[in-house]
């Protein structure tokens, strides 16, 4: 019994470390972001170099799920196609690099 319940906490522990994005690769996620040019749209929105869209006080994004949607909405501005896996590697390179979602 005690085993048992040592393997569940240890699973829910995993789970819950592991975050939003846990099946993405943050590095693909980052050459998605460059290939796309996605940071040419964010310049001419903030100016700089683009990264204050993902920082400013008024910010669309403030939860995973507004996070996906937002990238598929920017993905259909640069004609990208965002699969499953893109959406992972994306949302895990901009959580890990901006948002810090848990």
């Amino acid at each position: 019994m005690k085993r048992s319940a040592a393997l569940i906490l240890t699973f829910v522990t995993a789970s819950a470390m592991a975050g939003p994005f846990a099946d993405g690769n943050a590095q693909t996620g980052k050459k998605i972001f460059d290939d796309n040019k996605c940071n040419s749209c964010h310049i001419g929105k903030v100016g700089g170099d683009g990264s204050a869209i993902f920082t400013r006080p008024n910010r669309i994004v403030n939860n995973p799920q507004e996070l996906i949607d937002r990238m598929h909405f920017c993905s259909g501005a640069v004609g990208m196609t965002l699969t499953k896996q893109k959406e992972q590697d994306l949302g895990a390179y901009l959580n890990q690099t901006y948002y810090k979602f848990k």
